[in-house]
């Protein structure tokens, strides 16, 4: 691991996860609103670039998570292509943290144990809405909802098409504000997932 004296303060970490962390919990005392929003960038079957922001939901010792319909056209781009990359930019702090590798789903326990800890009209939309897919109507759509709420009641199990996914990456890269845009930035790669980090500073 190259570069490692040359990390200090807020760079410093064993792994990109904990240093994740760390700027998350952090952006949690700054951002106003969804500090752990993060943009999401998929590729369709032709190769076009996809992106949109999504609510990142857990950082583990490998992989970051995230919820959503499996069957809306993220998903299906995601279990697709097995790939992704995910962008952390927190205004307050000045911070950026950048995400490529792969893509697996997570649809477990871990699943299920988010998917009760949301709110139960959170859960409810989720069976009602064919995310992504057209609609007539505001009117169609709260219809839809009040038929899932009859169906499904006041404790839904979780959808079997709604779930998690995993980004395991292959490289992070971590950027902070600089003066007069001489930013701080540094690249942690790996070849394979398992393999050990090779960290080093980028220019600006």
């Amino acid at each position: 691991m190259s570069d490692m004296d040359d990390r200090t303060g807020i760079f410093r970490g064993d792994t990109p996860f904990t240093i994740t962390r760390a700027w998350l919990d952090e952006a949690r005392r700054t951002e106003p609103n969804d500090p752990d929003a993060v943009s999401l960038a998929t590729v369709d079957q032709d190769g076009l670039p996809n992106v949109r922001v999504v609510l990142l939901r857990r950082i583990d010792d490998q992989s970051f998570v995230f919820f959503t319909n499996y069957e809306s056209a993220k998903g299906q781009e995601l279990l697709s292509a097995g790939k992704a990359a995910l962008v952390f930019h927190w205004k307050s702090l000045r911070r950026q943290v950048r995400v490529r590798g792969l893509v697996s789903k997570e649809d477990g326990q871990v699943a299920d144990e988010y998917y009760a800890s949301r709110a139960l009209g959170s859960r409810i939309g989720a069976w009602a809405s064919k995310q992504s897919s057209p609609l007539a109507s505001r009117e169609v759509l709260m219809q839809d909802v009040a038929n899932a709420e009859a169906e499904h009641g006041s404790a839904p199990s979780r959808p079997p098409f709604w779930g998690g996914f995993r980004v395991t990456p292959l490289e992070v890269e971590f950027w902070a504000d600089g003066e007069y845009r001489l930013h701080n930035r540094f690249l942690w790669r790996r070849k394979k997932v398992n393999a050990e980090w090779c960290v080093t500073r980028l220019y600006p």
